[in-house]
């Protein structure tokens, strides 16, 4: 573990919850020249990826956060800055997140990897050779975590960075209860829950009836008021978990880092509002090819810097490609 001098927050936004909001509400990012490729899964579903840049340099596989998508903002900042490198990037959209729900109950969750091990293995197979890295985001960054434990020494991957990620999701979950954080909290549900009601009925208009009845049998979700009941009700009862404890213990990456072999980089904010510093791993659960750099501040996705209201600096991208330039080889 690694303290973060390198970071120092924009005194003009000075605590957890302005580095938080600020890039999520008022970050107006013009979106690189991106082509869309849909990928239909084993199981006859569908995988939309958003790839940025052209030729045969090094890819970055990237990985977004919960009710994100590959139109988030860190996910286009961190294309762009990867394009000026001469790199390329895919941002893979989970399921149900790249504008068009898809066609089947099954969404996405904080533990779900075949998802990402069929985008690296179709990737593997188009380019052999290409160096490759991945980055994730939050929910994300818990997935790609998860992905190289399991994977252990069976990647073909240069490197790997996770931000901000919630690696003990029952924590988590609980801290969302708490203070501000519930507005956080009850923003997410308001989403979640649209989700839920908006895809059930997209699946009853293409006629796929079980699929449409799988997220019926879920239940009454409006009186819902944390992600223990929705975890509990949805994802728990649609991915085959005994409840949200069951949920949460089998899915968070925290105990799939001593596997890791990848070299990763853990970027984290002992402030980040989402979650309480003990969830951080200790240095004796890190394997030798991972590094958390820790930083006092920073927020959930935020790490903003600049001496100038208004004229926002993005840390996260200019330490990202610091680390991916020292492992990728054009």
């Amino acid at each position: 573990m690694l303290p973060n001098p390198s970071f120092t927050p924009a005194w003009w936004l000075n605590n957890r919850h302005l580095q938080t909001v600020y890039p999520a509400l008022m970050r107006k990012t013009a979106r690189p020249c991106c082509r869309r490729e849909r990928l239909v899964t084993p199981d006859n579903d569908f995988l939309d990826i958003d790839w940025c840049g052209e030729g045969q340099q090094p890819l970055v596989m990237l990985l977004h956060g919960l009710t994100g998508s590959s139109q988030s903002g860190y996910i286009i900042g961190l294309q762009q800055a990867l394009l000026a490198q001469g790199w390329r990037s895919v941002a893979l959209n989970f399921r149900g997140c790249s504008g068009e729900y898809n066609h089947t109950a099954r969404c996405y969750h904080s533990g779900e990897t075949e998802d990402i091990q069929f985008l690296y293995h179709t990737l593997r197979q188009r380019e052999p050779h290409t160096p490759m890295a991945a980055v994730g985001f939050s929910l994300g960054g818990n997935v790609l975590l998860k992905w190289l434990g399991e994977q252990g020494n069976s990647l073909n991957l240069e490197a790997a960075v996770a931000v901000s990620v919630p690696y003990l999701l029952a924590e988590c979950a609980t801290r969302l209860d708490t203070g501000f954080a519930k507005v956080y909290r009850d923003n997410l549900l308001a989403e979640l829950k649209h989700y839920v009601a908006a895809k059930h009925a997209y699946l009853t208009m293409l006629g796929k009836s079980e699929e449409a009845n799988k997220l019926a049998q879920v239940g009454d979700l409006s009186g819902i008021r944390s992600f223990w009941q929705y975890d509990g009700l949805v994802v728990a009862k649609l991915h085959g978990f005994k409840d949200a404890q069951d949920y949460y213990q089998r899915s968070s990456s925290r105990q799939f880092l001593k596997a890791i072999r990848v070299d990763t980089l853990l970027l984290h904010s002992e402030d980040d509002p989402f979650m309480t510093p003990t969830v951080c791993p200790q240095p004796n659960e890190l394997s030798a090819s991972t590094v958390l750099e820790l930083s006092r501040s920073g927020g959930h996705v935020g790490f903003i810097t600049g001496s100038t209201p208004f004229k926002p600096k993005y840390w996260l991208e200019q330490r990202i490609v610091g680390f991916l330039k020292a492992k990728l080889k054009s």
